[in-house]
């Protein structure tokens, strides 16, 4: 429900996605918005049919758009009896050390997100730990917004 859910808020259509897979765990909502943003998890896939609305709008296209030009942003959702705020950001890891990392994306934007719990590192479709984390790379990372402080619980290395 969360899932699809995120990807309808950050689509901004209302074509249906399928629920991400239970190996996922918490990280669910975190893998949908970083495909939301156009980072390949490779762990779930989007079957929505080219539909078109009743705008003419395409739903498929407008994911396609977001997916390639999308570079951060927030998105609350209902998830039982709360809200919670996903944040997803792309960029260049710009310092990391052991209690989180700094992220810039192309427009400029930079954040400061702490390691959530939990947390999914993922290089080349496996599961990888901390230390592929370098100042330079490109990543895309999902997690939860509480206050002021973020909290990454997706973190997907570019190739």
């Amino acid at each position: 429900m969360v899932a699809a859910t995120l990807t309808l808020a950050l689509a901004g259509c209302g074509a249906a996605a399928t629920e991400s897979p239970s190996s996922l765990g918490d990280v669910a909502s975190e893998a949908v918005a970083l495909q939301a943003v156009g980072f390949t998890t490779d762990l779930d896939t989007d079957p929505s049919p080219a539909v078109k609305d009743k705008g003419g709008v395409r739903p498929r296209v407008v994911r396609q758009l977001l997916r390639k030009n999308a570079l951060h942003g927030e998105v609350t959702v209902q998830v039982k009896d709360e809200t919670k705020t996903v944040v997803v950001q792309r960029g260049t890891i710009t310092a990391v050390d052991g209690k989180g990392l700094t992220v810039k994306s192309t427009d400029g934007f930079e954040l400061t997100w702490s390691y959530g719990d939990p947390l999914r590192i993922v290089q080349q479709r496996k599961a990888t730990d901390r230390a592929a984390l370098k100042t330079g790379a490109e990543v895309g990372l999902g997690g939860v917004k509480s206050g002021d402080a973020t909290a990454a619980r997706l973190i997907v290395i570019k190739k």
